[in-house]
């Protein structure tokens, strides 16, 4: 039987940083859901459909090969045989896959894909809905959260540190309408699963943060 860790969580709480660093400590894969929807939603973004158009968004869906692969240790991203990882953290890309995740054929074409690499192996898997409903048997559950004003400065940080100009309000703006949407889309909304461990990160470093979702998970 295979391991499973489910971490979910708001946008910008660090769960990508902080499953990453979990998967090399305790040997596990490490499975970024949210990657695979940025791939899908690249895909979108690049053919020009309108976000706003959930069948346009449906009938593309079926186009689009979205794969997963570990090479040297790293997991790469592919849609349609190409290796997209340096576009998937751009702002245009979050946002459009704010989008595209809350339809419930692109989910369900994700979620067989992320249940199978669950089940082939001991993984860390993060998300907004992998407790609740990508992994509802999950050995263990995270919910990682900070507040809005908390993930925005960090976001921030991050861009800046590219040399990518941008606008700390703008940020928290687009964050918390991305929680809002998050936590009122009608399939698989953003929540805390009910056996999950509540971890708020507002006032941890990041080291600290690790050792306490390995000391949770340690089995």
């Amino acid at each position: 039987m295979s391991f499973n860790i489910a971490v979910d969580g708001p946008a910008g709480a660090g769960k990508s940083t902080i499953a990453k660093a979990v998967a090399r400590k305790m040997g596990l894969i490490y499975v970024d859901t949210g990657a695979m929807y940025r791939a899908m939603a690249l895909y979108m973004v690049r053919e020009g459909v309108d976000l706003c158009d959930s069948e346009a968004i449906i009938a593309k869906c079926r186009e689009a090969d979205i794969t997963i692969r570990y090479e040297d240790g790293i997991q790469v991203v592919y849609l349609n045989g190409e290796n997209v990882n340096p576009y998937l953290r751009t702002e245009e890309t979050g946002h459009a896959a704010s989008y595209v995740s809350v339809i419930p054929k692109v989910r369900e074409k994700m979620v067989d894909l992320q249940r199978k690499l669950a089940a082939g192996s001991d993984c860390i898997m993060d998300g907004r809905d992998i407790g609740t409903c990508v992994l509802p048997n999950a050995d263990r559950k995270i919910y990682l959260t900070a507040s809005s004003a908390v993930r925005a400065k960090r976001r921030y940080d991050e861009l800046t540190a590219k040399g990518e100009k941008c606008e700390l309000e703008k940020i928290r703006a687009d964050i918390e309408e991305r929680d809002y949407r998050d936590m009122h889309r009608e399939a698989s909304p953003l929540k805390q699963a009910d056996d999950a461990i509540l971890v708020d990160t507002s006032h941890m470093m990041v080291e600290e943060v690790i050792d306490k979702i390995i000391s949770l998970c340690a089995h």
